[in-house]
């Protein structure tokens, strides 16, 4: 009895060849040697925003951990010099940022009520003019928000 190839062992040299030109023009720069850039992603299209990393606090009732505020934020700056050192102070920032959200947390956030964002927001915009020691950074608030554990 004669011994038949499998049809993908007949295919696989068709689908070799076709599969590396196909490849070639998909990265065709023409066989020069300039390499591509990979695109770089972008949270905005404006230059002055720095985004910073949600702070997340712990809402404390009954000395226990009642839930967490969530605050969800960026810096728009203009002044480019203004920008760099506030890139280079993002931990400081950031530090000043979460022990002043801890306070507030502890102080004024409850379970079962919204906090005042506009009192956040000014919280946040006065830790930001004293940790850069200059005005000019604008404090945009992106997101403010409870998850309460039951």
């Amino acid at each position: 009895m004669p011994r038949r190839r499998p049809l993908a062992g007949s295919l696989l040299p068709l689908f070799l060849a076709l599969a590396l030109p196909a490849g070639a023009a998909e990265h065709g720069d023409g066989g020069g040697d300039k390499k591509q850039k990979a695109p770089e992603h972008k949270i905005t299209q404006s230059e002055s925003y720095i985004m910073v990393d949600p702070i997340y606090t712990t809402i404390v009732s009954d000395n226990r951990a009642a839930g967490l505020l969530m605050v969800g934020m960026g810096l728009d700056i203009p002044d480019a010099a203004l920008r760099a050192d506030a890139a280079r102070a993002m931990p400081v920032l950031r530090d000043a940022y979460v022990r002043n959200l801890m306070t507030f947390t502890a102080n004024v956030v409850r379970t079962d009520s919204q906090p005042d964002v506009g009192v956040i927001a000014t919280r946040l915009q006065g830790v930001t003019d004293r940790a850069l020691k200059k005005k000019g950074a604008r404090v945009l608030l992106a997101q403010v928000a409870l998850r309460v554990t039951k």
